[in-house]
């Protein structure tokens, strides 16, 4: 995985909202990405409603957080209005996982991206990193905890 103090890698995905996002364009912003294996999966919705109903904290933080899969953009835009999602999905999906390999966390064997929840700080410098055990997902809190620290900083 990306080591925390790194530069982010430079990427444009396409969003639920039919824009494409660029890493570099948020610069000046805090930005957690939030790596995960599918759309409508059982832990992946509990991942993602839950940084939604927590979408107060990340703002409160000044952060902007982003889901990303290697699931198309219309699969994204279908699960983001069938959940009431918050925040945008980007679509690593073609090349399927480029994105997610830049960063480290592409799951070869299983052709998706493994749970992963990067904390960039402003000047796009990756702060914080957390890889999920199989069964579980960083919880909104810690996240923002990861946020806080960079306040602090």
């Amino acid at each position: 995985p990306i080591a925390v103090g790194s530069a982010a890698p430079d990427f444009t995905l396409r969003s639920t909202s039919g824009e494409d996002v660029k890493l570099s364009g948020l610069r000046g912003q805090k930005v957690v990405l939030a790596f995960y294996p599918l759309d409508w999966s059982g832990l992946c919705t509990k991942q993602m409603d839950s940084y939604s109903a927590n979408l107060a904290q990340f703002e409160t933080e000044g952060a902007k957080i982003f889901g990303i899969s290697v699931d198309s953009s219309y699969s994204h835009t279908a699960w983001v209005d069938a959940r009431g999602l918050g925040f945008p999905l980007l679509a690593d999906f073609h090349p399927k996982g480029a994105v997610a390999k830049s960063f480290g966390v592409y799951n070869e064997e299983r052709g998706y991206a493994r749970r992963a929840t990067i904390v960039i700080d402003k000047q796009g410098i990756v702060r914080d990193m957390e890889l999920a055990k199989q069964g579980e997902f960083p919880e909104a809190g810690l996240v923002c905890d990861a946020l806080r620290t960079l306040a602090a900083a």
